[in-house]
């Protein structure tokens, strides 16, 4: 294994030295399917130039050849071409990765990292404890597949938190969600057309303030706004976690629940990236046309305009806010200038970037859970970079980032406000009179 963790490496396909192996039993995944595994193709794109090394957060950090890309793709082929199995050292590779996809983002030959780490992970599933399994099992395909199961943990969270670790009562937002988008609301006068919006999963049950703005900011710009109650979860969360079968069932269900709309518009980053991508996992024409009409809020509300607010977000005088770029928005959507378009639109708003604000914070789906060493790091870094800024509000357009950057910044002793943009959009809009404010805030 010297090989894959020196930190020079060797060249993709490279032949490795002879009785290195990663030793192990190669055991098929409950979720696995015929090509649930790097394809040829997908590994023959990388040239081994070592361009994403300094963008990759968990080398930056390591310097290990190991935790890059470069060294994930190498242990990969070597599995495809039968030089290695897969073991418990091919996995520990695989899950220390963020899937952040910066690597994408500068790779001149266009490798398609996140696609091959999804694939990567379900060949890595069999090897997990049956507690691991079953754990994944509950969460995955269990509870994030059925609403009112969410909704009770979530009202069952306040009775636990006293027993909850310490990292877990801190990332764990307090306080009540309130109430759920209505199912339909009309705008004033004649509809632009209709959209249709994911609630989410952890966005509808800790962070429904920024879904019910999503749905007064867009009704207010002229736009019928629908909530299908028979969406799901979208399903990034399993792809992510090596449970693609899950995945593809969550995203047959959401092409049926959202046929009704023009557009479908998205609130989370990491859920946007992934109903984008419908296309590459459902294969068909169907699936390709639904992906490309998802949008995300913000790039949406940049596309099509908005009536610029009269008010600022408080009604005081300027306000400082630090952008926080998800790296789904940033690296798999390549949204970057239409978020800071809209929110420059506000009297009195002033957009501060935050110092290596490219950079993950750590949160990356269940990665903040998972990997909790590595993830701290990263939340700390970040949460220092946002305090430097001297803003007030942190703008973050995805719920694990703005659980993440909340617990990094309570951690630090800051108390800045953590919102969607929407939100600080929202309140611009507030003062003005309109039926939207039958939307409860």
């Amino acid at each position: 294994m010297a090989d894959l963790e020196e930190r020079g490496g060797p060249p993709l396909g490279a032949v490795m030295p002879e009785g290195t192996r990663f030793i192990g039993p190669v055991g098929l995944a409950a979720n696995w399917r015929p090509g649930d595994a790097p394809s040829d193709d997908d590994l023959a794109t990388c040239v081994a130039c070592g361009l994403c090394l300094p963008h990759c957060p968990t080398y930056r950090l390591t310097g290990e050849e190991s935790a890059s890309p470069r060294g994930r793709i190498t242990a990969m082929r070597a599995v495809a071409e039968g030089r290695a199995t897969v073991d418990a050292t091919f996995a520990r590779f695989m899950d220390l990765c963020l899937e952040c996809r910066a690597c994408e983002d500068v790779c001149p030959s266009h490798v398609p990292f996140g696609r091959m780490m999804e694939r990567a992970r379900v060949q890595i599933e069999p090897l997990r404890s049956r507690r691991a399994r079953f754990i994944r099992w509950l969460g995955l395909s269990v509870a994030l597949r059925r609403r009112w199961m969410l909704s009770l943990a979530t009202r069952l969270t306040p009775l636990a938190r006293p027993f909850l670790r310490k990292r877990m009562r801190t990332l764990v937002p307090r306080g009540s969600p309130g109430p759920r988008v209505p199912k339909a609301v009309e705008p004033e006068g004649s509809a632009k057309g209709t959209v249709a919006i994911l609630t989410g999963c952890v966005q509808d049950q800790w962070y429904r303030s920024a879904n019910r703005a999503t749905v007064r900011v867009l009704v207010r710009n002229g736009w019928r706004v629908i909530a299908p109650r028979r969406q799901v979860c979208c399903g990034a969360l399993q792809a992510h976690n090596g449970r693609l079968k899950t995945a593809r069932k969550l995203a047959r269900r959401n092409l049926a629940a959202f046929r009704e709309a023009d557009w479908v518009v998205v609130a989370a980053a990491g859920c946007g990236a992934h109903l984008k991508d419908y296309g590459d996992l459902l294969g068909g024409e169907e699936a390709a046309a639904f992906s490309a009409g998802v949008r995300d809020l913000m790039e949406f509300l940049a596309e099509q305009g908005i009536e610029s607010p009269a008010h600022g977000p408080d009604g005081k005088g300027p306000v400082r806010v630090a952008y926080h770029d998800p790296c789904h928005a940033l690296r798999a959507q390549r949204i970057k200038e239409q978020p800071r378009a809209v929110l420059r639109t506000i009297p009195g708003v002033e957009i501060v970037d935050i110092r290596d604000g490219d950079r993950c914070c750590g949160a990356a789906g269940l990665y903040n859970v998972l990997e909790p060493e590595m993830s701290d790091r990263l939340m700390e870094q970040k949460a220092a970079s946002i305090a430097a800024t001297d803003a007030t509000i942190v703008a973050s357009a995805n719920p694990g980032c703005t659980m993440q950057i909340a617990a990094g910044l309570r951690n630090a002793g800051r108390r800045l406000e953590v919102l969607h943009p929407v939100e600080l959009l929202d309140r611009a809009y507030a003062a003005e009179k309109s039926d939207i404010e039958s939307i409860p805030r």
